[in-house]
């Protein structure tokens, strides 16, 4: 698999030069020896969606992995889990509902930690999709900028799945828009924008994507 890594990933760099976004290899569909290799090709972020066998994984990594890597959880998160990832990830991308919010903060408070979250935004109005809509950002915005223990990194997306290149565009530039919005009307400064997957990289990454999050594209041939 190394090799496999190696070439994709050298293909996907090639791919974004021009913008340099942060690539995040998601392994959630595989097992701790794609992290090994993924981060022996020089890669420092990883992402996984399922909290049980994410923290499993984990912690059967390497201490030098461990201690030299940033964990991203990018699944939906239950509010009965949030204890079980503070303290295991840098970054939760999936931050869906004030109430959601709300415990992570009471969580974090506890731990004694400032856990990074990222908003997510159901751009595409989705009903299969969690996130926020672009009205409900508006109206919790200026509660969830004020919850202690959190600091709102950013924001995340999705496309629709089999998007059109047009559809990418849109949702691409309305995120674009909602985060500069919301810098302005709420003076906060919404550093990340998480968006972008094995799919729809480049056009992500043209859009200002900070961190695009790649699974398939990485680790398969």
């Amino acid at each position: 698999m190394q090799d496999t890594v190696k070439s994709n990933l050298l293909r996907i760099q090639e791919d974004i030069a021009p913008y340099k976004p942060n690539i995040i290899a998601v392994t959630k569909y595989f097992d701790e020896s794609a992290i090994i290799e993924a981060y022996n090709a020089g890669l420092r972020d990883f992402a996984e969606s399922r909290v049980i066998e994410a923290v499993a994984k984990i912690n059967n990594l390497p201490e030098e992995i461990k201690n030299n890597s940033r964990f991203h959880f990018i699944g939906h998160l239950q509010t009965n889990k949030v204890k079980k990832v503070i303290g295991i990830f840098d970054y939760i991308h999936s931050v869906d509902s004030y109430k959601l919010a709300n415990v992570i903060s009471d969580e974090a408070q506890n731990a004694g930690k400032i856990q990074n979250v990222l908003l997510e935004i159901n751009i595409a109005g989705e009903e299969q999709k969690y996130g926020f809509s672009e009205n409900e950002i508006f109206e919790v915005f200026s509660f969830l900028k004020e919850l202690p223990g959190i600091n709102i990194a950013g924001l995340m997306c999705m496309t629709p799945l089999g998007a059109s290149e047009k559809t990418q565009d849109e949702v691409f530039s309305e995120i674009v828009k909602l985060k500069k919005d919301l810098e302005n009307r709420f003076e906060y400064p919404l550093k990340e924008l998480s968006m972008g997957m094995s799919q729809d990289y480049i056009e992500a990454a043209k859009y200002g994507a900070t961190m695009l999050r790649i699974g398939r594209k990485l680790f398969i041939k």
